[in-house]
C-alpha cells in the first residue's frame, strides 16, 4: 500500500514513532544491496528520514561512493524498513551525509525521543539524511 510521504495516515505515522529496530539498505560499489540494522527517525513535515552512524561505517562509505558515482544526482538511493508481525513500513529516497554539528545534534535528539535513550557521545558521528520520495506499508 502506497502512502503520501508528506502526509501519512495517522496509523502509519504512529507506527514510525513506536520503538522498532529498522533496516537500512544501501548500494555497495558493485551494485549489490548492503542491509544493516539501524535506528530511523521519520520527519514527514520535512519529508526526511534520518539515521545516525559513525563516519567510518560501511553504510556511510556506500552512500558516499554512490553519491560520487551518480553524475547529476544528489545523494545515493536507499531504503529504510521496519516490521512487526503483519505491520510493515518502508521509506525510500536519496541519502546524503551531513557532518555539521547542528544536523548531527538534531538527529541525535530525534533518535533519543523515538528510542528513549541518548546515544553515547561520538566525535565521529554523522547523520544520513534521506530525502523521501516513496512510502509504502501496512500499519
Amino acid at each position: 500500500m502506497s502512502h503520501d510521504v508528506l502526509n501519512p495516515t495517522p496509523e502509519y505515522l504512529a507506527f514510525w514513532r513506536e520503538r522498532h529496530v529498522c533496516t537500512l539498505t544501501t548500494p555497495r560499489p558493485d551494485g549489490t544491496p548492503h542491509v544493516v540494522p539501524v535506528g530511523v527517525t521519520y520527519d514527514p513535515e520535512a519529508g526526511l528520514a534520518r539515521v545516525i552512524s559513525n563516519r567510518h561505517s560501511k553504510k556511510v562509505r556506500n552512500i558516499l561512493a554512490a553519491q560520487a558515482g551518480e553524475p547529476g544526482e544528489v545523494g545515493a538511493r536507499v531504503a529504510v524498513c521496519q516490521m512487526e508481525g503483519r505491520r510493515w513500513a518502508t521509506l525510500e529516497g536519496r541519502a546524503v551525509i551531513r557532518t555539521d554539528e547542528a544536523s548531527v545534534a538534531d538527529a541525535v535528539a530525534r533518535y533519543a525521543e523515538r528510542y528513549g535513550r541518548t546515544p553515547s557521545p561520538n566525535p565521529d558521528r554523522v547523520v544520513m539524511e534521506i530525502t523521501l520520495d516513496r512510502a509504502m506499508g501496512r500499519a
